[in-house]
């Protein structure tokens, strides 16, 4: 997405030649008509598959996920939560995620309500590294009785194993920038 890679270029920091941030549009600050063309690009993407639900995590896949929901015609959206609430004290799904940003393991949470058995589910991220967070959204996923149907990413470190992992695992994954590198802490795009 030519729009993406421009505002990444333009408002981008790398900092170590290994993370990206882009907070100033994507989610400290969000540029409300950028994400809502991510979310029409998503819907293009994936539009040959019949989509039931979106999974995302908090926080930053909320935004590019509701978007993405709202272009597919209003279909419903669950996110995880990264920690365990009073409201959610049983009956849910759980997965084990490392984060790669933040150098700590946490619990995601989705209550088994919102994220029936027998759907067809698109997961939304905003970052594709490792591959963690979204392997721990489809281990919920499946454990819910439900399909994977695709992962839509809004950056993608093609020189991290995430993509691999989750290709090698048969996921259909569209991302919306890729990057094969940082060199003089500046992105090199992979298209």
């Amino acid at each position: 997405m030519e729009e993406l890679k421009k505002r990444i270029l333009q408002d981008g920091l790398i900092i170590d030649n290994r993370i990206l941030k882009i907070d100033s549009f994507l989610n400290h600050q969000i540029d409300a008509a950028l994400i809502m063309d991510m979310g029409r690009e998503f819907a293009r993407r994936f539009n040959d598959i019949h989509i039931d639900r979106i999974v995302t995590i908090e926080t930053s896949g909320i935004a590019v996920a509701l978007a993405t929901a709202v272009a597919m015609g209003g279909i419903p959206l669950v996110f995880a939560r990264k920690k365990k609430s009073l409201l959610l004290k049983d009956d849910m799904y759980t997965a084990e995620i490392y984060s790669y940003t933040k150098e700590e393991a946490y619990t995601a949470v989705i209550s088994r309500h919102y994220l029936p058995a027998g759907e067809q589910i698109l997961i939304i991220d905003d970052f594709l590294a490792s591959g963690a967070a979204a392997a721990g959204l489809v281990q919920m996923v499946e454990d819910a009785g439900s399909t994977v149907a695709g992962i839509g990413i809004v950056v993608e470190k093609s020189f991290q194993p995430g993509r691999r992992a989750l290709a090698g695992k048969g996921y259909r994954v569209e991302a919306l920038a890729r990057i094969k590198a940082f060199e003089d802490n500046r992105p090199v795009f992979a298209e």
